[in-house]
């Protein structure tokens, strides 16, 4: 399959969309039932919608294109990406390239346990309460385990630990906070692990005399990290030294770690969504890691590694599922599962951060060279035709014409786009025919 890979990753995007389904049929991404699906525009039918929320009126599409050039731990990959914005899978596709013939991508996760809270939001004796819930740790996790997560443990998973935070209340008083912290498998693990913190409020209640006050999962779930790992050889010197400034600048100011993250879950949030995994969640934890110092910083860094070469690492929380929820009830999500191949929740958050990471180095490279607006503008060109109201023959003459304004100007607007088509049609007019005059 890899070398059938490698065959169809060059020249993919100039393939016709008939030409790019074919040619992901052939090397075994999709089947031919996906692409009769995808072929007749997807999911229409409403009634599934209906069982996801309330009062459904119908679908909002995002366009669905999937990353090449991909090689992740030595295996090669096709990658879904449900996004609207020009350039996010153009970008990361020709970097994706940049690595395979010149680097390396590995990943890993570090840890297992995703984290629940049971909150006491007034505490009469913090000491007591610890020693009295850690002294029934044991029974807590075995009746959890028992009565609630019995499926997961089955399956190698469940409860494995209680632990006991004193919180600040900032009036010089305290809560207390239990964490459950429980292996979910290969399921993201909310809906179970709610259950487990609401089954768990009655004990915790008798045992410490103490009034529960809040049962919930948190996003933030620093026990749980995937790492990904990029190395690039022989990298031009001033490059690298560039990025490395770039992602010093990143580390240091929160305005520029803001946007540097949000370039990062580009490559993200695509893969979240195309397989129907919980996309809020999995940003709020990536935030909220990245200030787990006190300061906004970047979840990626990039250093020269002096040998010539150029080394990323992107670290944070990455919390998905490949069981149950919409990745297995939506056939587009199911889609891009099968397409992706990870057998794992811990496989699909190791691609998915790997992506976030190339997809960093790309904006890194371009902002560091010729500028974000010159990549970005030159594919947001059909946009701005298509917004002029170009028809689809018109389109290509629109945006040869807006390219050479942005190679000039260095700069496209809306307006620019207006005045080309109102040029292009006053001169495809046919001149009026000049009268005939016969003496």
């Amino acid at each position: 399959m890899t070398k059938q890979l490698q065959d169809i990753f060059k020249g993919f995007s100039k393939l016709s969309r008939e030409e790019r389904l074919n040619a992901l049929l052939e090397v075994g991404a999709l089947q031919s039932s996906d692409v009769e699906y995808l072929s007749k525009g997807g999911l229409r039918d409403t009634s599934l919608g209906e069982k996801f929320i309330e009062n459904v009126i119908g679908y909002f599409q995002l366009p669905l294109g999937v990353a090449t050039n991909f090689r992740i731990d030595g295996k090669d990959f096709v990658i879904p990406m449900a996004v609207e914005e020009t350039s996010i899978v153009a970008a990361v596709c020709k970097t994706a390239k940049w690595i395979r013939d010149a680097g390396s991508i590995t990943t890993e996760v570090v840890g297992n346990e995703i984290i629940g809270q049971i909150q006491c939001a007034k505490i009469k004796d913090f000491v007591a309460f610890e020693k009295q819930i850690l002294s029934q740790k044991n029974f807590l996790i075995e009746v959890s385990n028992r009565e609630v997560a019995f499926g997961l443990v089955r399956r190698g998973g469940g409860v494995r630990d209680i632990q006991v935070r004193r919180v600040p209340r900032g009036d010089g008083t305290d809560m207390a906070v239990v964490h459950v912290l429980m292996d979910p498998c290969d399921a993201m693990g909310a809906n179970i692990m709610n259950q487990v913190c609401e089954y768990l409020k009655e004990p915790i209640e008798q045992f410490t005399g103490e009034k529960v006050t809040m049962c919930i999962l948190s996003n933030l779930v620093d026990s749980k990290i995937t790492r990904s790992t990029v190395h690039l050889k022989n990298i031009d010197a001033d490059l690298a030294e560039k990025i490395e400034e770039a992602s010093l600048f990143a580390q240091q100011d929160p305005y520029r770690a803001a946007t540097n993250n949000k370039g990062v879950l580009n490559g993200i949030d695509p893969i979240l969504i195309a397989t129907g995994n919980d996309w809020r969640a999995v940003e709020a934890g990536i935030h909220a890691y990245a200030s787990r110092d006190g300061q906004y910083r970047s979840i990626t860094r990039w250093h020269r590694d002096g040998e010539g070469g150029l080394k990323g690492i992107f670290e944070a929380p990455l919390i998905v599922g490949t069981v149950g929820g919409v990745t297995t009830l939506h056939p587009t999500a199911m889609m891009c599962m099968k397409m992706l191949g990870t057998e794992s929740a811990n496989d699909l958050s190791r691609v998915i951060a790997a992506v976030g990471l190339v997809q960093n180095l790309g904006a890194l490279k371009a902002l560091t060279t010729v500028g974000i607006i010159e990549g970005h503008m030159k594919l947001h060109t059909k946009n701005l035709a298509l917004g002029a109201g170009a028809e689809e023959k018109e389109i290509p003459m629109v945006q040869k014409k807006l390219e050479e304004i942005l190679a000039a100007r260095k700069r496209i607007s809306l307006s620019n786009a207006i005045d080309v088509l109102k040029e292009l049609r006053a001169g495809q007019r046919p001149k009026p025919s000049t009268p005939q005059h016969h003496s």
